[in-house]
């Protein structure tokens, strides 16, 4: 059996990083078995959903290096889904409903005050042809319930019924069927909600395995009677524990909160967002993967905790920086031209500055320095004024190159006296206008001794 996962998520808005998380675990859960990942966008909420979202989860996929095997729409399988149902309803499975909601919420409120679980009644199933007709004469239209198999022979006396799995994350899982209401499959409006596609699909499309997050353990228990009500064999199941800001609020892609778009754009790294949405939560410590490949052979889907994947959003930044601090100048020549860092000078450049910046887009501000003079702003002493003065007429003659540094300060201590601080820190004002940077030995042969000297105070 060849192992088949599938991302299915609802092109109404960006995926963030916690959508992401449940990407890569189904990917790299496939990548480590030789097998396929299948992208389906559920968007049988047409109202919704849109080409343009759809078009953007698949860049931002593709961003972080996920490729999918096939791209599905379940707007295009109406028909599949159109006939299941008509198989659940012949089979009496699939019943109409005219309650509204708030006779719906007044019956739980009922039921709660009796101590009763509040779940469905079922009350619809005891309405006659006559009483349906009559109910749609003034103008109400039914939504259709899945009659769960948790009853012997009357469907008003449910008994409990156990669906079990072992979940590839959590280990045995059970979900009684009796503390469930039967699931809305088909709205008023004659649209599907999520349950009825998604089984259909994961039939049809052959997938093997469905990992998502543990907001659907009880989803589970339904989905499995549904297939077995269809006819077919359910999916192994996993669900990993959500991720969340450390304060514990949830993530939505309606709000935008922490979008792998707005990642991207905030300058990090792929693999560092790609590394904490899949590390966090886990047994294992979250580190900065340098590709898939090595997180692939990190990640172990059962490692993940029952309780949330918490994390501060300030962690990526310090991923992002383990990653930046190592990236060879090959990597990121193309987005250091963007930034007009070119020359003969850029791959220099790159690797004296690098292990001083968060993002690359950083390197920008050292480039402006090193060609453009020091920033603004740094004010010196009468005293470190003159010290400055004499300390740049002891500037060695070219040629130069990293030991020029030293060079250049010894001869200073010697004839000023100055050492530690007092001699250092003036002269890093002077050159690049900021406390703290890169070596001065590594920048100093990039500005040159006229360069160097144009710096002079």
């Amino acid at each position: 059996m060849t192992v088949t996962v599938r991302f299915a998520p609802s092109p109404t808005g960006n995926i963030h990083i916690g959508n992401l998380r449940t990407a890569l675990f189904n990917w790299l859960f496939a990548r480590n078995r030789n097998g396929r990942f299948i992208q389906r966008f559920d968007d049988t909420d047409l109202a919704r959903s849109t080409q343009a979202f759809a078009n953007q989860i698949l860049y931002d996929l593709h961003w972080i290096g996920i490729f999918p095997d096939a791209v599905e729409y379940q707007s295009k399988r109406f028909a599949a889904y159109d006939a299941a149902a008509e198989r659940l309803k012949s089979a009496g499975l699939l019943y109409p409903c005219y309650e509204t909601p708030e006779e719906l919420e007044l019956r739980r409120k009922v039921r709660l005050s009796r101590k009763l679980p509040p779940v469905y009644g079922r009350e619809a199933l005891d309405l006659t042809e006559e009483d349906r007709k009559q109910l749609e004469a003034e103008g109400r239209r039914p939504h259709w319930r899945f009659l769960l198999p948790n009853f012997a022979a009357d469907p008003h006396e449910t008994q409990r019924t156990e669906i079990s799995w072992n979940d590839v994350v959590r280990g045995e899982e059970t979900v009684d069927l009796a503390s469930l209401s039967d699931p809305v499959l088909i709205r008023e409006d004659g649209t599907y909600l999520y349950t009825l596609p998604s089984v259909v699909d994961d039939n049809d499309m052959g997938v093997s395995h469905v990992i998502r997050g543990d907001d659907h353990v009880t989803n589970t228990g339904v989905q499995i009677a549904l297939f077995k009500a269809l006819g077919a064999e359910a999916p192994a199941f996993g669900h990993h524990n959500l991720l969340t800001t450390a304060s514990g609020e949830g993530l939505s892609k309606r709000t935008g909160a922490l979008s792998v778009a707005n990642l991207r754009e905030d300058g990090l790294e792929p693999m560092a967002v790609a590394s904490l949405a899949v590390l966090t939560g886990t047994s294992g410590n979250v580190t900065a993967a340098r590709s898939l490949d090595e997180l692939a052979d990190e990640f172990d889907p059962a490692s993940s905790s029952r309780s949330a994947a918490k994390f501060d959003p300030a962690d990526l930044v310090i991923l992002n920086r383990t990653l930046v601090h190592e990236l060879p100048f090959e990597d990121v020549r193309d987005r250091l031209m963007a930034l007009g860092v070119k020359g003969e000078k850029a791959e220099a450049f790159w690797l004296a500055v690098r292990g001083n910046l968060d993002r690359v887009s950083d390197a920008a501000a050292w480039w402006r320095i090193v060609t453009e003079g020091p920033e603004a702003g740094a004010a010196f002493t009468d005293e470190e004024r003159q010290f400055l003065r004499a300390a740049f007429d002891l500037l060695p003659d070219e040629p130069w190159d990293r030991s020029t540094w030293k060079e250049w300060t010894g001869a200073v201590r010697e004839a000023t006296g100055r050492k530690g601080k007092a001699l250092f820190m003036p002269l890093r004002l002077a050159l690049t206008g900021r406390q703290s940077g890169p070596e001065l030995a590594d920048l100093l042969p990039l500005l040159g001794r006229e360069g160097t000297l144009a710096r002079r105070p």
